[in-house]
């Protein structure tokens, strides 16, 4: 973070939701992102940058900022978050 957490949470339990959050395996990520799926040859030709989203077949297409839904975090505190890490299934998903 940089120094740029706000709030009751500091860089620990920012890592820690994103422990909770995120599952940053090689081959969770792939799933994730749909790395597998077509739409990525098309994605490869003439660049990325500034091309409108669509969808086409069902797949849809330069459609990058999905954001995951943290808010939930908002209201918790330190302990909280530890708590919440604690009883979480992080280890099965992270390598420290």
């Amino acid at each position: 973070t940089y120094g740029t957490e706000q709030g009751k949470l500091d860089a620990d339990d920012i890592t820690s939701i994103i422990k909770i959050a995120f599952d940053c395996r090689p081959g969770a990520i792939a799933q994730s992102l749909a790395l597998r799926e077509p739409k990525y040859q098309v994605t490869a030709a003439y660049c990325h940058f500034g091309r409108e989203p669509y969808t086409k077949d069902g797949i849809k297409y330069f459609e990058w900022e999905n954001t995951k839904d943290l808010s939930h975090f908002n209201g918790m505190s330190s302990a909280q978050v530890a708590a919440a890490l604690a009883s979480s299934s992080y280890l099965t998903k992270w390598v420290d």
